[in-house]
């Protein structure tokens, strides 16, 4: 089965990757519903979130309440919201979004950025992680 996320993990694919771990991998979104947009996702395939062990989902979601905590910060959001389908990607994972009003989770509100923002961004991300674990 071809997996774009798994192609990332085994950096076979590109991606602008602001942090990872021994068990998961946090990239910016190539087509953001707000700039800053990122996806947290198991470095274990996983079709679906909701399939993941118990001990990965709860510290899948720990991570997200971190990463939140900092894109909030970095992008100067009064919210950041999240998201899951996993239509677009048969991999599990979570979008974590700033939000600056309501609505703006809206998949179909995402749209293309520069290289140049998304490289902004990803140098903005780097380093923000640090210590995370």
């Amino acid at each position: 089965m071809h997996c774009n996320f798994c192609n990332i993990i085994k950096k076979e694919a590109n991606a602008l990757v602001v942090w990872e771990n021994r068990e998961f991998l946090l990239f910016l979104d190539i087509k953001p519903i707000n700039p800053g947009h990122l996806l947290l996702i198991p470095k274990k395939h996983i079709g679906d979130v909701f399939l993941l062990e118990e001990r990965t989902y709860v510290r899948l979601f720990k991570k997200v309440k971190q990463i939140a905590a900092i894109v909030k910060k970095n992008m100067k959001a009064p919210r950041v919201g999240i998201a899951i389908e996993g239509f677009g990607v048969p991999h599990a994972h979570v979008h974590i979004v700033p939000v600056y009003k309501g609505n703006e989770l809206n998949p179909l509100k995402a749209k293309c950025i520069s290289e140049k923002k998304m490289t902004n961004i990803n140098n903005l991300f780097v380093g923000s992680f640090n210590g995370m674990g």
